[in-house]
């Protein structure tokens, strides 16, 4: 369920509490002390064994309670709470809270009574946060729903955990720093509100800036990464991941499966989402103030300025073991820190001011490093020493902030000596650290969220590829597979697979004697490879049981090594039934050596791998983990952020012709796993570089047999909507033209500028209701890279002149309460009157069918009688609001 009834939540405006105790020390008592100074509703304490609590008239049910209440609060104990659900349902009570522990944290019991109160939930359509929950705070409206005391200042940083014990020192931490939160809440069992409908929630409230997370597990991954990938663009999400571990590689038949840890599945999902991932709670709770008072930085590089020696190298040495980047200054930077500063002073990065220097000197030093175009931000440390004094130079650089753009981030070393300047700096808007560790940690969190975003913004190139191969003819060779009891594919069944998605491999023939084996060595030209087939020795075992040989040169070579291979085979594996010896065409030169390659991950479900590979791809462990889909920008970031990179890049050869190469090459194997919701697990190790290619070796497949002779839903193996190729449809203008008509795609954004280059005023005006502006970038990527799940353009392709032009766009979004959709088309002025615009709306009422939406809605301006009379002719009801026209198709009568 979306982010249906939440502020029923988040902003009652009366509320029950069930359970409400006079006792003081109770937990009843507790909430409600806390609960009754909320002065922006009612609170009606629920207790039939109490007339009155704290003063207050009580009620001996919900049902009893004399005005509508938007919020419930139960804290009884577990065994109560399934009948007290019922009665708030019957009440019309939309939203709980659900206090009491003793649920599935506790074992089957608990397990089933969630089911019981899911039922009932489901049954009233209520929302539930809990059960096991510690409540909620939001101080911009003084609420105190929760099991604890203490009540953080307003600020605009949501905070959602899981964990009593951090909540309570986070709330301890914030209160001392007088930091402000604008919601403060505990997820609890997640029966129902889970995390992605507080990032769907918050994400959309003005209140909040920025979303801070720790997390133990997730329970929806589709709708996690659909919810933060929306609004991780706009708002700031950093999380903390509890429960990091290694996987056992025993869990899995290839070395690409056992390779990602399911912690290193958490770091590529967040990463794909736009989740900055903070490792340590302390690092949280420096990212709380540095992200709220610092801007983003252009890059990774860091000027430091400091006055002593020391504390500077201290800096560098933090900032390179943490892969930062040390600025290098300008020529022009150098000089003007030669004439400011003493003779005694270095004036290269990291700048020592030296202790004879005055706070004008230390600000002046500030100014000119960022004035530096190669800075993109600047870390101050103060030592107490010398002459320069910790107050006057805090106040000296106070003033910095309004006119950088650039992160500063002051570090004053020392205790009580240094705490007013500190205090005077914090006071005056900014984030202050004590160790120059803690400020480069921060510098480097807000330059990995920004580089993130500059991620997410990345408009991807086309590549030329097949997204659509002839596939079919592999499905029936997988049932036989799995009829045979194997999930292991052989080599060549591998082959044949991910040959038909375009990846190269090399020439390869199937000998079942010593005569065919020479021959067909002789045919690929030696040198040749030779491997054992049979469906009974993986990948793993093969060399084990001696049956690979590599490098023969001649036919006599190759017929007796055949003769050898086979007995000694099977003379180690005697229950082995031999299908025969592959003899393969032996790449030589292997310069280097690649992996590519995929698992299923319990929550994530399918990931792909890709980085160092060959028989040291364990010791190295160079690899990077995506999800499926992939497009050219995704693949590149997945290969430029590993260390082989640089290897590829100084290699022989083209460099950006491999680089492009393996792009094609992953996006090939992206679709792959889109189109076969079978393989379990998959390896092409290595894929070896000869000269301007790669070429995949030994490639094995491992399938779920299950899942091959069961019917499933389209997709259910990936976290990430792909592309929907079922919109896909050839229209025809009313002139004959023939359009194309196809869901947006990010690599779009050239095309969907030079439509909107079409637009006259009007058009302009009527779809965007307000005057021409330039369209930014930003904007056009929100407009094209777009989460399947949540919304859709159809637009239209015209091929003319040997080019390809967008002539017009049809989009739905979907609402948060998930049952309905807003819709908006527009069309290019030259193809307006030929049918198009009808025919988007048309396709939009098809992709609401599809995504079974209650009804959808457009707004129209009264002036557009066009598309007014449209809407009336395709069945929509016309209703006037103020200045414009609310055009609205009812498709489902629930």
């Amino acid at each position: 369920m979306p982010a249906k009834n939440l502020d029923k939540i988040f902003k009652p405006k009366n509320i029950a509490l069930i359970g409400a105790d006079g006792n003081k020390g109770s937990l009843g008592f507790t909430l409600f002390d806390n609960l009754i100074d909320w002065s922006s509703g009612e609170v009606f304490p629920v207790n039939p064994d109490e007339d009155t609590i704290l003063d207050t008239e009580t009620f001996p049910d919900v049902k009893e309670i004399p005005e509508s209440v938007d919020l419930g609060i139960i804290t009884t104990p577990a065994s109560t709470v399934s009948e007290i659900v019922e009665n708030c349902g019957e009440a019309g009570i939309p939203g709980l809270i659900i206090i009491s522990s003793g649920f599935s944290e506790t074992g089957k019991q608990g397990e089933e009574l969630e089911r019981e109160i899911d039922k009932i939930r489901q049954t009233y359509g209520m929302r539930i946060l809990g059960p096991n929950t510690l409540g909620v705070k939001n101080p911009s409206i003084g609420l105190n729903a929760s099991c604890t005391e203490q009540m953080p200042e307003p600020g605009e940083i949501t905070f959602i955990y899981q964990g009593a014990a951090l909540a309570s020192a986070t709330l301890d931490w914030a209160i001392t720093a007088h930091f402000g939160f604008s919601s403060f809440v505990s997820l609890g069992n997640m029966l129902d509100v889970d995390f992605a409908d507080l990032i769907d929630y918050f994400g959309r409230d003005p209140k909040t800036r920025s979303i801070f997370m720790y997390l133990e597990s997730i329970t929806d991954a589709e709708r996690f990464m659909s919810a933060a990938r929306s609004f991780a663009r706009t708002k700031p999400i950093m999380a903390v991941k509890a429960g990091k571990h290694i996987d056992s590689a025993e869990n899995h038949k290839t070395l690409a499966g056992s390779l990602a840890t399911s912690d290193e599945v958490y770091d590529a999902a967040f990463k794909r989402a736009g989740i900055t991932r903070v490792d340590t709670i302390e690092e949280l709770f420096n990212c709380f103030e540095t992200l709220a008072k610092q801007n983003l930085p252009g890059g990774p590089r860091l000027a430091i300025s400091a006055n002593s020696d020391d504390s500077g190298k201290i800096a560098t040495d933090a900032l390179v073991d943490q892969e930062g980047v040390l600025a290098s200054f300008s020529e022009n930077t150098t000089e003007e820190l030669e004439e400011l500063l003493s003779q005694s002073a270095s004036v290269e990065n990291p700048v020592n001011v030296t202790r004879e220097a005055t706070p004008s000197q230390y600000k002046r030093t500030c100014e000119i490093c960022l004035d530096d175009e190669n800075v993109d931000g600047l870390l101050c440390i103060y030592t107490p020493l010398g002459d320069l004094e910790p107050k006057g130079t805090a106040e000296a650089i106070i003033g910095l902030k309004e006119k950088a753009q650039k992160p500063i981030l002051p570090c004053w070393m020392g205790g009580e000596k240094v705490e007013e300047a500190r205090k005077i700096l914090r006071q005056n808007g900014y984030s202050v650290q004590s160790a120059p560790e803690l400020s480069i940690k921060a510098y480097l969190y807000l330059n990995r969220y920004a580089r993130n975003i500059e991620r997410l913004l990345e408009t991807p190139e086309e590549l030329p590829i097949d997204r659509t191969p002839p596939k079919h003819n592999l499905k029936p060779m997988l049932r036989k597979i799995a009829n045979e009891n194997r999930n292991i594919l052989t080599e060549q069944e591998s082959m044949k697979i991910i040959e038909t998605y375009g990846i190269p491999t090399p020439e390869t023939r199937l000998a079942t004697s010593p005569q065919e084996a020479a021959k067909y060595g002789s045919r690929i030209g030696f040198p040749v490879s030779m491997k054992v087939q049979s469906s009974g020795i993986s990948k793993k075992r093969k060399k084990e049981v001696g049956g690979i040989v590599s490098n023969l040169n001649s036919k006599e070579e190759t017929s007796d090594a055949y003769e050898k291979l086979v007995e000694r085979v099977q003379e180690n594996c005697p229950s082995a039934e031999i299908d025969g010896v592959i003899i393969q065409e032996m790449v030589v030169d292997r310069e280097i050596e690649l992996i590519m390659g995929s698992r299923k991950d319990p929550i994530f479900k399918t990931s792909l791998i890709f980085g160092k590979g060959g028989s040291d791809a364990t010791y190295y462990r160079d690899i990077e983990v995506g999800f499926p889909p992939l497009n050219q920008t995704l693949a590149r970031r997945l290969i430029e952020d590993t260390k082989v990179y640089n290897h590829i890049k100084e290699s022989e050869g083209d460099s950006d012709v491999l680089i492009r190469k393996l792009e094609e090459h992953l996006v090939r194997l992206s679709q792959l796993l889109i189109d076969f919701p079978e393989i379990e697990e998959l390896e092409i190790n290595p894929i070896v570089k000869t000269e301007d290619k790669f070429i995949a070796m030994d490639p094995e497949i491992v399938i779920d047999n299950d899942v091959v002779q069961q019917k499933h839903e389209a997709y259910e193996h990936l976290v990430i909507e792909p592309y929907p190729r079922k919109y896909v449809e050839d229209w025809s203008l009313k002139d004959g033209r023939e359009v194309l008509l196809r869901p947006i795609r990010p690599e779009d954004e050239p095309l969907e500028f030079e439509l909107f280059d079409t637009f006259s005023k009007e058009t302009w005006r009527h779809r965007f209701f307000g005057s021409m502006k330039d369209v930014t970038h930003e904007d056009m990527v929100r407009f094209t890279n777009i989460d399947y799940r949540r919304e859709m353009a159809i637009i239209g392709l015209l091929e003319e002149d040997d080019k390809r032009k967008m002539i017009g766009v049809g989009r739905l979004i979907i609402n948060p309460d998930g049952d309905s959709g807003e819709f908006a088309v527009v069309v290019g002025d030259p193809w307006q009157g030929l049918g198009l615009g009808e025919k988007l709306v048309d396709s939009i009422i098809g992709v609401a069918e599809d995504k079974n939406l209650d009804y959808i809605g457009g707004t129209v301006k009264k002036e557009n009688t066009s598309m007014i009379n449209l809407c009336k002719k395709l069945g929509f009801e016309i209703e006037n609001e103020n200045g414009t026209v609310k055009a609205v198709l009812k498709l489902r009568w629930r």
